[in-house]
């Protein structure tokens, strides 16, 4: 890449403009909103909260509005490349990749002359920090908002190094507000990972898994006090 081109990427933020564009000193992009004004936010919970409920409702209001984005994930429940929820919603999506890299994702659409105005990430604990590396350039070079939905930590209650990312350059971070509680009616706050009837405290971060009693790796939100002593209540 030229210095040149590396110093203009704010130009492709408005690749659809019209004759009476004058270039990147232009107050507003085309979707009306003004240029500079993107932020990354990151909107995270426990299993169960409604994390991707909240990504595709945030997806529909912003298209409503007139706005274009593009809705990613990685490693849904699904395992296909779309967003679901427990609720019963889903939308097509993007799978992202290890050697997917977002910022060339947004200028391949550019190219193809779509306009890009937001992302959508869902399950962005599962992503690479090299990700969220790309998601704030889009949002810093580009004037493009990034909207992240995911968990925090991981089974052994660590934080996944996405979410650690996200957490130190995030323009806002929010807890998803939905209640979840554990089985004895505290509030849920950790996701732990069921094996053979045992909390497990040992293994790969990111196994599929599933809530419901039948599956051969589950997980289950407790509260501190239950994560800790692996307690997983009555049988159901």
């Amino acid at each position: 890449m030229t210095d040149d081109a590396a110093a203009a990427p704010t130009c492709l933020a408005r690749p659809l403009a019209g004759p009476d564009d004058v270039g990147c000193a232009a107050a507003r992009g085309v979707d009306g909103r003004p240029l500079h004004a993107a932020a990354l936010r990151f909107f995270w919970g426990p299993m169960d909260c409604g994390k991707s409920t909240m990504a595709l409702q945030m997806n529909y209001n912003h298209a409503r509005q007139g706005r274009r984005g593009l809705v990613t994930t990685r490693i849904d429940r699904s395992l296909g490349p779309q967003v679901t929820t427990r609720i019963g919603l889903s939308h097509t999506a993007i799978e992202v990749t290890d050697d997917l890299d977002l910022r060339a994702l947004v200028r391949g659409r550019w190219d193809e002359g779509v306009r890009v105005d937001y992302l959508i990430c869902d399950e962005a604990s599962f992503y690479t920090v090299a990700h969220v590396e790309q998601m704030a350039e889009l949002v810093d070079s580009y004037d493009v908002d990034v909207y992240a939905f995911g968990l925090a930590t991981d089974f052994r209650s660590c934080l996944f190094p996405a979410a650690q990312r996200l957490f130190e350059l995030a323009d806002e971070v929010a807890r998803i507000q939905v209640e979840v509680l554990c089985w004895c009616g505290r509030e849920g706050l950790l996701n732990a990972r069921v094996v053979d009837g045992r909390v497990a405290r040992e293994g790969e971060q990111v196994v599929i898994g599933d809530t419901v009693d039948t599956a051969e790796v589950r997980y289950q939100v407790l509260c501190r006090r239950h994560y800790r002593s692996g307690d997983l209540g009555p049988r159901r």
